[in-house]
């Protein structure tokens, strides 16, 4: 038998968030996460490929191989740049 991991998928909206905990097999990628989680189903706005990814906060590539207990995020895209809205605040 196949040795296995479990991972937990995160996705979050402003108004709610998503953690799927799933268990794939040992060798397995960041995509292959996020696919097989089904969370691109359930949140269709997902831009899958090309969705800014991380694991416990540090971007990752969508080939980048998990360990047992990683957490995959998926991040939104800023609606406005930090530096932009410092500036538009400070003015």
């Amino acid at each position: 038998m196949a040795a296995s991991i479990r991972v937990e998928v995160a996705y979050a909206t402003p108004d709610s968030q998503c953690l799927l905990s799933i268990e794939l097999a040992q060798g397995s990628d960041l995509n292959a996460a996020i696919e097989q989680s089904g969370i691109l189903a359930k949140y269709p706005e997902i831009e899958w490929p090309g969705a800014p990814i991380g694991v416990f906060g540090k971007k990752a590539s969508a080939q980048s191989l998990l360990k047992d207990g990683d957490r995959v995020e998926i991040y939104r895209p800023l609606r406005v740049d930090p530096k932009t809205r410092r500036r538009e605040r400070a003015s």
